[in-house]
């Protein structure tokens, strides 16, 4: 069954120059790959990728630290994805950027981008600038999102502080950063005051599923929590199985995760093809999977996030005619 990619990103090449003006060369220790709606299309095709719900990575807006600049670049890439998705709306949706950590300009953003353009969903980065997602202060931000039961795909960026020479941030940085996140959404009460956002979480949840008993430990020893509302919370985010989907990964996360709750992910173009391949691979031969398993994973599961999708043909199109 052809694939619903929640994890699929995109370089808008004014995005790429805006970058570039900054002096940003790379995105957590990876150079900013190529890309254009052609070689889009053409990774679907090659991963049997039905639609792709586009996103920008990191840094996203953050390395504007005026909250007007940042605000119009948001919008400007936000509407570079409408203009994409109305075009195809079979094959594209996509995420909205948001302009944290600047909270005005994001709940604004918010509003415009699911009222008006009919995003599927929208970004927010683990950490923005040091402030993490599930810091407290964000109360306009999350009652927006949750007011329009929206879909939140939590991204991992560069962890506050200093690079460790010699290891990528890609490399491990970013799976603490998301687990970072993902534990102070439940800790300090944002999963339980906000239960319609539906929250997904990158790279099979960063460290959550392996170490949840850990942090539900911590949460009832420093705050007070009940562990079994903190296990739920947790096991009830989405996770999808972006450069993650292997015979050592897959057991735990599947272990873990609510029924229903694992999206694929590709994590194209900043995972390239033969590596998307790869880890695609991984979750087609896990013995632990059937079919309806895997169905589910490559399609069902992300249906239930984004309804819309249910009247779009089950298949891939044997071929793409050029964007105009």
């Amino acid at each position: 069954m052809p694939r619903i990619d929640t994890h699929h990103h995109f370089v808008a090449p004014f995005y790429r120059s805006s970058l570039h003006e900054a002096g940003v060369e790379d995105a957590i220790g990876a150079a900013l790959p190529e890309w254009s709606v052609d070689s889009a299309l053409e990774t679907m095709a090659a991963l049997d990728i039905a639609t792709a719900i586009l996103s920008v990575s990191t840094p996203a807006a953050t390395f504007l630290t005026d909250p007007a600049a940042a605000a119009a670049l948001a919008r400007e890439l936000n509407d570079f994805a409408a203009d994409l998705a109305v075009s195809r709306p079979d094959r594209f949706g996509f995420f909205a950027t948001i302009p944290t950590p600047h909270l005005e300009e994001s709940v604004r953003e918010v509003i415009r981008s699911l009222d008006e353009l009919s995003a599927d969903g929208v970004v927010l980065l683990a950490n923005a600038m040091g402030t993490y997602l599930g810091a407290e202060g964000h109360d306009a931000l999350f009652a927006a999102l949750d007011e329009r039961s929206a879909v939140v795909f939590v991204h991992p960026t560069d962890l506050p502080g200093p690079r460790v020479p010699g290891i990528a941030p890609y490399v491990a940085d970013v799976l603490l950063d998301t687990t970072r996140a993902a534990y102070l959404l439940v800790c300090n009460g944002i999963r339980s005051r906000y239960p319609h956002i539906r929250f997904i979480l990158s790279h099979a949840g960063g460290f959550v599923p392996y170490a949840a008993h850990r942090l539900v430990g911590s949460m009832v020893g420093e705050a007070g929590r009940d562990p079994q509302q903190c296990f739920d919370e947790l096991s009830g985010f989405y996770f999808d199985t972006a450069v993650s989907s292997t015979a050592s990964a897959l057991p735990s996360l599947l272990a873990f995760a609510k029924p229903g709750h694992v999206t694929f992910g590709s994590d194209w173009p900043f995972a390239s093809l033969p590596a998307a391949q790869y880890f695609a691979q991984g979750l087609e031969s896990y013995p632990g999977l059937d079919q309806d398993g895997r169905d589910a994973i490559d399609r069902t599961n992300a249906l239930a996030l984004f309804p819309r999708l249910r009247s779009t043909p089950a298949r891939r199109p044997a071929s793409d005619a050029a964007l105009g």
